[in-house]
């Protein structure tokens, strides 16, 4: 394997997570720092100013206070997204090298205070009424040393492998996004600035309520096999970059100001990036679209109006 040992492996085979200590550098994770406290039009300085509620609901209810922030592409994110130890943590979950990252945001939950008191939750990121259990994996990168309790990381350590038993125990109307906590024991995961942490996907899990006096920063990232045969899927992916747009899906609200698409850059991408996009194939012998192709090798990136605030 290329980054995890043995025991990381069976961690996240009988756990359901694993965590990758330093998958990043200080250096990058501090842009990616930078670049959230500005988009959020926050001062880190000022805990005053970290309580701006989110212009747009969130589709998945159980977000909306969690500190989500709707930015994608900021350069700083896609350098993370192409870092070769987060590949290859990913590749060896998934054992295969050709993968395609995530588009995905951040996180800023900052502490709970009167009038902004966020619960936190527990949920599933897959639908487990499906026979058999759907297997994908979702990660995050801390952007700051977060212990137990401070916003981060919590689930119900082992659920994946006791899931299909513990399933026929449950009513038939059961809700197969968000279990029944009874008799469960929740943990709150405490990792370092620039630790990844990937999960199973049937592993319950959420974002704990913020209970310390420090906000929790937060990259969201995962990895899964490429679907270089799936020509739509692979030209959303690149116009998503190229125009710096949102995901499309109800967890994916967007940006009202639209900051990125207006004012943002578009992401140098490395060989090892163009691949990760779907910007390049994996496998050479998969046939393409000839006039999406050339769209693709024409396209031009640059630096977009600069705006107070907020730059890329």
């Amino acid at each position: 394997m290329r980054v995890l040992t043995s025991a990381d492996r069976s961690f996240f085979d009988d756990i359901g997570y694993v965590i990758v200590r330093n998958a990043a550098p200080p250096e990058m994770i501090q842009a990616v720092v930078d670049a959230i406290w500005a988009f959020q039009e926050m001062d880190p300085a000022d805990p005053e100013s970290w309580y701006r509620r989110p212009e747009r609901e969130n589709g998945m209810i159980e977000l909306n206070g969690a500190g989500m922030v709707e930015m994608y592409h900021h350069p700083a994110l896609w350098a993370i997204r192409q870092l070769p130890r987060i590949y290859g943590a990913f590749a060896d979950i998934w054992q295969t090298d050709k993968l395609w990252t995530s588009i995905d945001r951040c996180n800023l939950n900052p502490p709970n205070q009167p009038g902004f008191e966020f619960e936190g939750f527990i949920h599933w990121d897959i639908d487990t009424a499906l026979a058999p259990l759907p297997f994908d994996v979702q990660g995050i990168l801390s952007l700051t040393d977060t212990a137990p309790g401070q916003g981060g990381f919590q689930c119900v350590p082992g659920m994946p492998k006791i899931l299909p038993q513990w399933i026929k125990t449950q009513p038939k109307d059961r809700d197969p996004h968000r279990p029944d906590l009874t008799g469960l024991e929740i943990e709150s995961v405490g990792v370092n600035a620039g630790d990844l942490l990937i999960w199973n996907s049937q592993l319950a899990h959420g974002v704990s309520p913020n209970s310390s006096n420090q906000p929790r920063l937060a990259q969201y990232l995962s990895m899964s096999p490429a679907q270089e045969h799936n020509a739509r899927a692979r030209q959303c992916r690149i116009d998503a970059w190229l125009h710096r747009r949102a995901p499309e899906g109800n967890p994916f609200p967007g940006d009202p100001r639209n900051w990125e698409r207006d004012y943002g850059t578009t992401a140098a991408l490395t060989p090892l990036g163009r691949k990760l996009l779907g910007l390049d194939l994996w496998d050479e012998s998969v046939e393409i679209d000839t006039d999406a192709a050339a769209m693709v090798l024409n396209q031009a990136t640059g630096r977009g109006r600069g705006t107070p605030g907020f730059s890329s």
